[in-house]
């Protein structure tokens, strides 16, 4: 939840990638405006999507020998992203986890019941971003099937793309919410509540966001199952257990979004050494780790 900017009087909102979206601004954004951020979301999805058969990522699943794979220019950004995120986190962050998120369920017909006898075929050649893929400015290459799953860094990026479109309009002030991740551009802080990832009515704190960018990641979220849901750990295939929520404030939202995830697995100090952001996470057994540069206030 946000609040805070008086000057931001028009919503667009409109459904993406599976979730709700609104962008906020002064003035009503025209037709044009809007076709433009439609497009780019229609875009983005064709290319980056392992629910659509026509995506490039269904590509790469279904080329039995692998093959060279093209992404347009901007996905240079994104993949640099992945691979200080796997460097940092020992392969933890890995965007080949698609294939353990099918095998765990939550497949392209949202099956949701884990395969038990394909998840322990896999054990022993479970793919790895650094090793399996060669990657060259924009263009991977692979040797056989992979599955791959942007959803550590995805969402973010889109927001990022649509905020540069912004940006290019003439647009100085204005908040782009991809479900909770949220860039800010503007003089005017957000007050931004942290909600509890045990009950949606109650926030654990509050965070001051201002011309920066904010994403949250819970394990509560995409869940389908005892003990299922959304954050793998690329080494095991495995959901992970021991931090159950984590938000991330960083100057962009891809890198937002990336850490939000990069948390819940290794020493923030680490992470901190590598990234400029700031940081808050809840630990299963109730514990809440705060970063000393964090900008806000924690209630628990």
């Amino acid at each position: 939840m946000a609040s805070g900017d008086s000057v931001l009087t028009s919503s667009f909102k409109f459904d993406a990638i599976g979730t709700s979206w609104e962008i906020n601004t002064p003035a009503p954004l025209a037709a044009v405006t809007r076709a433009q951020i439609l497009d780019l979301v229609e875009r983005f999805d064709s290319i980056y999507s392992r629910f659509r058969h026509d995506s490039i990522v269904t590509r790469i699943a279904k080329a039995a020998d692998g093959g060279a794979f093209s992404f347009p220019a901007d996905a240079a950004a994104m993949f640099d992203l992945y691979d200080y995120l796997h460097d940092a986190t020992d392969g933890a962050v890995d965007p080949l986890v698609g294939r353990a998120l099918e095998l765990l369920g939550y497949d392209g017909d949202y099956a949701l019941m884990p395969d038990h006898e394909g998840i322990a075929a896999t054990v022993a050649h479970r793919p790895v971003w650094r090793r399996d893929v060669q990657r060259e400015g924009t263009t991977i290459t692979t040797r056989r099937p992979l599955v791959v799953d942007v959803g550590a860094v995805g969402k973010g990026r889109l927001v990022d793309l649509i905020s540069d479109l912004l940006t290019a309009e003439g647009f100085k002030d204005f908040v782009v919410d991809g479900s909770g991740d949220i860039c800010h551009r503007g003089d005017i802080a957000l007050d931004i509540g942290l909600e509890h990832p045990l009950d949606p009515d109650l926030v654990i704190g509050v965070a001051n966001l201002k011309d920066g960018s904010i994403c949250a990641s819970a394990s509560n979220r995409r869940a389908w199952g005892d003990g299922l849901h959304h954050v793998l750990d690329g080494r095991t295939g495995r959901p992970t257990t021991e931090v159950i929520a984590t938000w991330a404030i960083a100057s962009d939202t891809a890198t937002a979004d990336g850490l939000a995830t990069a948390l819940f697995f290794n020493a923030s100090s680490r992470l901190m050494a590598v990234f400029d952001f700031s940081y808050l996470r809840m630990f299963a057994d109730g514990r809440v780790e705060v970063s000393d540069n964090f900008d806000g206030e924690v209630f628990t």
